[in-house]
């Protein structure tokens, strides 16, 4: 144990953070969910909501009395409110958008302040990982939607692309510390959508094929790994090609 990775995945439950839990098992990680359920492929399960404080902190605690340090973290979670989808300029409730950038931005935020606040302050390594997406680089292709039930959402824009720019500025704030920071951006993944949307987005993409979470998850494994210790403040982009046209 006192070689292994100790990782933390938030919403290792779901669809991406299941295939990054595989993966960082596969090379010997040792893998912590924190979901509000449980995923038999970690190593360990705690029950956390990660948008509350409380939560996130006694996990935190716990793991630290227990394996002494976290050499990890990958903000994966993605809390949002029941009307997500609705457009902006038509139906959303102001409300609705800020509880939304609280859900998601300032939990990522309010997770990372409080694993800074919690670890060893002598502790000489430690990589931290946002998710992000393209669609916090480039604005979306409305055209992929048409004659689909599916919106684009304008919060997840919002909160994507200022996830890009808080893992810089952390990346140049820790620098010093040799504590890295980095954004995975995926592209589409594939979850049985709309099958118009689905040939859509693929006759589009360079690669004509939506991204599956074990496209993903090498990527999230890597920046974790000892190989990409000179690796910060990047925004490793994992999507087909879809922002290079």
């Amino acid at each position: 144990m006192n070689n292994q990775k100790i990782i933390i995945i938030t919403g290792g439950s779901g669809l991406l953070g299941r295939a990054i839990i595989d993966e960082c098992v596969k090379y010997g990680y040792h893998t912590i969910n924190f979901d509000l359920t449980r995923y038999a492929g970690a190593n360990e399960n705690h029950i956390v909501n990660t948008t509350q404080q409380k939560d996130v902190h006694d996990a935190l605690s716990t793991i630290l009395k227990q394996h002494k340090r976290v050499d990890g973290f990958v903000n994966n979670a993605y809390p949002r409110t029941k009307d997500w989808g609705i457009q902006l300029k038509d139906d959303i409730n102001l409300n609705s958008w800020r509880k939304n950038i609280d859900l998601q931005l300032n939990s990522y935020v309010m997770c990372t302040q409080i694993l800074l606040n919690c670890i060893n302050d002598n502790q000489k390594k430690l990589s931290v990982i946002n998710m992000a997406s393209i669609y916090g680089v480039v604005g979306n292709d409305m055209s992929i939607y048409n004659n689909t039930n599916i919106n684009p959402v304008a919060a997840y824009s919002a909160i994507k692309g200022g996830l890009i720019n808080f893992t810089k500025f952390m990346a140049s704030l820790y620098g010093p510390k040799s504590y890295r920071f980095n954004c995975v951006s995926p592209g589409g993944i594939f979850d049985n959508q709309d099958p118009i949307f689905v040939k859509n987005y693929e006759t589009k993409v360079p690669m004509r094929r939506m991204g599956n979470p074990l496209d993903i998850a090498p990527s999230v494994r890597f920046l974790l790994s000892d190989d990409a210790k000179y690796i910060t403040g990047h925004n490793l982009v994992v999507d087909g090609g879809w922002t290079c046209i």
